[in-house]
C-alpha cells in the first residue's frame, strides 16, 4: 500500500475517533440539561417579639424574657409585636406587667401585658371587678398552696350568743389576685414561703358581703376548689350580710367539736 494511502486511512479513523467522541459529550451533555430541578422557594419571614419562658401572671418583662424570632410574612396575625412596626420594643417593654399568661415561644400580643406605669393590681382587675385583701395563714389558706389565679370559697367562723361556733360560706367561687408572700424561718433552719393576705377578686355586692364578714367573724378562711370550677359562677355570696334581713341561710352549729343542729343564722342570735 503507498504512503499517501496509509497516511489519508489514518486520518480518516482519527477523525471519525473525535467525531464519535465529541457526539457522546453532546448527548451526554442534552440529557444533563433536560434533566427536571427542584427549586425550593423559602417564604420571606419577619421578626416577630416572643417570649423565651413561660411568664405568669403579674411577672414583669425584661430584655432576659423576650427574644426576636422569625415568623413567616403570611402567618402574621394582627396585634403580633415586630421589628418593623416596633424596632425597640424588647427596651420600651421592659418591666411591663403580663396581665394573662404567655407561654415560652408565644408572640407578645398587647391585651396579655400592662404598662410598667400602671398599677399591678389595677391592671390585673377585670373592668367591673374589685380587688379586697384578706388576712391569712397557713391554717386559713389551704396550707400555703393557695396561688394567684386560683378559685376558693371564703368560710366565716363566728361565735353565737350562746358561745357556740357557727359556720358558713359567704362567698363561693371566687378568683385569687395575689397572694402577699412572706419568708419563714422554721425550727430546724429551714426557710418557707408563706402568704399573709390575700387579696380577692370580687363584685361590687361582694366587696359588701366580705367587709360585713370581717367585722363579723372570729375567722375567715379560704377553700381551696378545683381548677375545673373556674367555668362555674362566681356571683354566689352571703346576701344577707348586705341588709341584715331575715334571709340567712341553713348553717352549721358546732359544739366541742361536733355538728349538733342546724339552723338559720337568725333563729341563733
Amino acid at each position: 500500500m503507498k504512503p499517501a494511502r496509509i497516511i489519508i486511512l489514518a486520518v480518516a479513523v482519527v477523525s471519525a475517533g473525535v467525531a464519535g467522541v465529541l457526539a457522546l459529550q453532546i448527548a451526554r451533555g442534552g440529557a444533563s440539561s433536560q434533566e427536571p430541578q427542584t427549586v425550593v422557594e423559602h417564604e420571606p419571614t419577619i421578626n416577630v417579639l416572643v417570649a423565651k419562658e413561660s411568664l405568669p401572671v403579674g411577672s414583669r418583662l425584661n430584655p432576659e424574657t423576650l427574644a426576636w424570632a422569625a415568623w413567616p410574612e403570611g402567618s402574621l396575625v394582627e396585634g403580633f409585636i415586630t421589628d418593623r412596626n416596633r424596632p425597640d420594643a424588647m427596651e420600651s417593654l421592659s418591666g411591663a406587667i403580663v396581665r394573662m399568661p404567655i407561654f415560652n415561644g408565644e408572640p407578645v400580643r398587647p391585651e396579655k401585658i400592662a404598662d410598667s406605669s400602671n398599677r399591678i393590681m389595677s391592671s390585673l382587675l377585670p373592668s367591673g371587678k374589685r380587688a379586697v385583701a384578706t388576712e391569712i395563714s397557713v391554717a386559713t389558706g389551704a396550707g400555703g398552696f393557695i396561688l394567684p389565679n386560683d378559685r376558693v370559697d371564703v368560710i366565716m367562723v363566728r361565735k353565737s350568743s350562746e358561745g357556740s361556733l357557727l359556720t358558713e360560706t359567704v362567698l363561693s367561687n371566687v378568683r385569687v389576685l395575689a397572694i402577699d408572700q412572706q419568708i419563714q424561718e422554721n425550727d430546724d433552719g429551714s426557710k418557707s414561703v408563706v402568704g399573709t393576705t390575700a387579696t380577692l377578686e370580687l363584685t361590687p355586692d361582694q366587696t359588701k358581703v366580705i367587709a360585713v364578714a370581717q367585722e363579723m367573724a372570729e375567722r375567715l378562711s379560704l377553700a381551696l376548689r378545683s381548677i375545673a370550677d373556674a367555668q362555674e359562677p362566681d356571683t354566689t355570696a352571703a346576701d344577707y350580710l348586705l341588709s341584715g334581713g331575715s334571709g340567712m341561710p341553713v348553717i352549721q352549729v358546732i359544739k366541742t367539736g361536733e355538728i349538733v343542729t342546724g339552723g338559720s343564722a337568725a333563729s341563733q342570735r
